[in-house]
């Protein structure tokens, strides 16, 4: 089929598309007068890496995870790769959740400023408190270090 079928079929702009095929997620031949065709293979091919990035891969990701042969999908690999997805956000829920936290007690610690304070030297006291450990700011707990060490260390999944 040619793009602009293609681009109607999954709803995705040709130019998109193009680009698929340019970081080499996508497979096209070129006819004689230099139209690209793509096989049906393509529509699914499209679907899963729009289904991927929603669920928050990176297209990196997305081209370690996806066979060149849809027919040679490793399974193994792909449920390591979706578990491995799910620790990152738990990991980076905990996190969030931490700064949310440091920061709500932060502001109450700045909303607190006495009456007769001016804004600079309120600043220099919550500095202080946060120095001198009076306010501590949440840390992320160990499991959630290892998982984010053990995600940068190990990169994205590879195709099996």
């Amino acid at each position: 089929m040619k793009i602009g079928e293609l681009a109607e079929r999954t709803g995705l702009a040709a130019s998109r598309i193009r680009f698929y095929e340019g970081i080499g997620l996508l497979k096209a031949e070129r006819q004689p007068n230099g139209y690209r065709t793509y096989s049906p293979q393509a529509v699914l091919v499209l679907d899963l890496i729009t289904t991927a990035q929603q669920a928050g891969f990176s297209l990196d990701e997305i081209r370690m995870l996806l066979p060149l042969d849809m027919a040679q999908w490793q399974h193994g690999s792909l449920i390591e790769a979706l578990r491995g997805k799910v620790q990152e956000i738990e990991a980076l829920e905990t996190r969030l959740a931490q700064s949310k936290a440091h920061i709500v007690a932060l502001l109450a610690e700045i909303e607190a400023k006495p009456e007769a304070m001016d804004c600079t030297t309120n600043a220099k006291r919550v500095l202080s408190r946060l120095r001198s450990g009076e306010l501590k700011a949440p840390a992320l707990a160990t499991a959630d270090v290892k998982v984010l060490r053990k995600t940068k260390q190990r990169g994205p999944a590879r195709r099996g």
